[in-house]
Parts: C-alpha cells; structure tokens; sequence
C-alpha cells in the first residue's frame, strides 16, 4: 500500500462522526416521538443495540413514557426477567400501556393479584380504557377473592367509565347489563340501543381496517376471491363475530390484537402457567382470562361446556362458532336460570359445591 493510499485511509477514519454531532435534546425529542410508534419489540430492542449513546437516550424516563403498546407485544414463550424489568421501567416512567399490561401479567400469569390489581388502577386512573374494562370483569367475578367480593355495580360503573372512552368490549358489556338488569336496574330499550352502538362501532372499525390490511402472499388468492365484501348468505365464509347482524361477513382475522390477551392465552396454552385443577379458561378464543377460584365463571345455560368471563365474550364467542355448536343438555335443564336473549343462549352462576354434571 502506498503512502498516499494510507493517508486517504487515515483522513476518512479521522473524520466525525455527524451522529456524534447531534444535540442531546434532538435526538431525545427523536426517540421521544418515534417511541410510539415501533410495530413490534424488536424494532425498540434494535435501538438498544445500535450504540451506547442511543440506548441512552431510549432508556430515558422520557422516551419510555412514549413506548407504544405493540412494543410491550412480547411472546409468552420469550418472558423471561429482563423482559419484566423493562416493563417496570416503563411503570416507573409513568407509561400507562406499561401498567396495565404488567398489571394483567402480574395479576392473571403470576398471581400476584394484590400488585396486579394496583397496576390496573393506576392505568385506569390515566384513563385507560381496557384497564377499566379489565377492572370491570374483575368485579363482576370477584377474581382473585371469594364470591362474596363480586361487585356487580361497581363492575357496570366501570363499564360505562370504560364505555365513554370508547371501549367496545365495555359497551357492549353495559348494554347486556342493561338488557338483562344485571347489577343495574333493567332498561331493555336502553340495552339494545348499546348493542347497536358496539355492533356499529365494530363494523366501522373493521372496514378501516380492511382499508389498510395487507395479506400476505399465501393468502392472496383467498383473499381475492372474498373480495373483501359483505356476504349475505354468512354461513358459508368464517367472518368478523358480530358483523353478521348487519348481514355482513367479513374475512376472519385479528381487527384490533390485543397483545396482553393473547399472551395470556399464549402463556397458559403453553403450559407456562399451569391452571390449578377446577379452573378453566374463558371460552372465547380472543380473550386468554383464566378462572381464580373455581367455578368463577358462568357457564353456557343451554349446553353448559363452555364458561365465559363476561356477556361480551360469551356474545363475540357465539357469533364465532358457539352458535353452531350449542346442544342443549338433560344435565342443566334444573339449572336454567334465563332462557337467553335475541337467540344467544343465557348463562348460568353454578353454586359452589353444587352437584352438576359439567362436560370436561
């Protein structure tokens, strides 16, 4: 190598870096904006590891304030501790979507109910709509307690908290509440009207997504031949839960994942966190809730082998595939509390102890 080719090299290796060149307060106020908006944990975890000076900056209180849900998106499989402690991080920097979703985990996979529920609380407080909803459904249940610790009005006033905020698990929730006068006194006008809405808000929110959905290659000519329409025959085509009561049917898909829900599904599914004997989960396949104490659950009043944590779910469920799956059986036909209502079976509180046949 000649000298003049050395020098070359030796005045490009000399030369700053412009990142290094950059404000502190720029390029915080840079990972303060983007944090938001990273579609999955790795694109967070690939700043970590980019240099020290940007894992700086991203572990700032300030930028982790920001982090955005679908960064918290972590596989049951890959829980480990420095996962945890990376939420906590966030709880200390005041993320909300950090506190409810530590809050489900600690609460429902690793039964520390006590913190758990103090999470949710102070996610709620920050007005978050599916930690108040969450609340809610613990009330209902009186999850993590004795049935004597059911709330049903503090769990409706939650609901319609939840509700105002946009929440169409909560509204449609308040509208069975409602309809059937469960914790509140019954206005079966009122209730439907709710139902519509949630129905509504459903439907609109599916076709904005359908807007923006990409198949991927594999699914393409499927999703071709749907052509992404309402079907009027709704049978034939697996479709979006509710939308069928508009006579619609749109391709079954995910609209709005929930990450916290499906690592809980993820986590007890994997055995990960094993349910004690007696305790199920809820029955419908999007919400991954397990039972605290047995029989904490309702149970379907017409076929009584699937148990759902609330009416909404029991509601989405049906639509899905409970509908054609529901036999009535001789066992539960002393049980009956309700008949159902607009073609949805009811569901029935089953007494502690009490002497019933259940399907395994």
């Amino acid at each position: 190598m000649g000298t003049a080719q050395r020098k070359r090299l030796r005045k490009v290796s000399e030369k700053p870096d412009l990142f290094d060149q950059l404000p502190d307060d720029l390029v915080l106020y840079i990972l303060f904006k983007l944090s938001s908006s990273a579609s999955c944990p790795s694109d967070f975890i690939n700043i970590l590891i980019t240099c020290k000076r940007l894992k700086q900056f991203a572990l700032d209180p300030l930028v982790l304030s920001r982090v955005g849900v679908k960064t918290f998106a972590v596989k049951a499989e890959r829980w480990s501790d420095s996962a945890h402690q990376f939420l906590k991080q966030c709880v200390n920097a005041g993320n909300r979507e950090a506190l409810y979703t530590l809050g489900m985990i600690r609460f429902y996979c690793l039964q520390n109910r006590g913190s758990g529920a103090s999470l949710m609380a102070k996610a709620a407080i920050k007005s978050h709509a599916s930690a108040i909803y969450s609340l809610a459904v613990i009330q209902f249940n009186g999850s993590g307690g004795s049935k004597n610790d059911k709330n049903l009005r503090a769990g409706v006033a939650l609901c319609a908290r939840a509700a105002v905020l946009g929440h169409i698990d909560a509204l449609r929730e308040l509208g069975h509440c409602l309809q059937d006068g469960y914790g509140v006194p019954q206005n079966i006008v009122q209730g439907r009207r709710f139902l519509v809405q949630a129905n509504a808000k459903e439907l609109a929110l599916s076709l904005r997504s359908m807007l923006t959905w990409k198949p991927q290659q594999h699914h393409v000519d499927e999703q071709q031949n749907l052509h992404y329409a309402c079907s009027v025959t709704g049978t034939a085509i697996t479709g979006f839960p509710l939308l069928s009561d508009f006579g619609c049917n749109v391709p079954a898909r995910e609209v709005y994942p929930d990450p916290v829900n499906e690592f809980l599904k993820e986590w007890f599914e994997s055995r990960r966190g094993m349910l004690d004997h007696g305790l199920r989960l809820c029955s419908h396949s999007g919400c991954g809730r397990p039972e605290t104490r047995p029989r904490e659950f309702r149970r379907c009043s017409v076929c009584g082998t699937v148990n759902y944590c609330s009416r909404g779910c029991q509601a989405l469920d049906w639509k899905l595939r409970h509908k054609v799956e529901c036999v009535p059986m001789e066992q539960w036909q002393g049980v009956l509390e309700d008949g159902g209502d607009n073609g949805i079976g009811g569901m029935v509180e089953i007494e502690e102890g009490a002497d019933v046949a259940l399907v395994e």
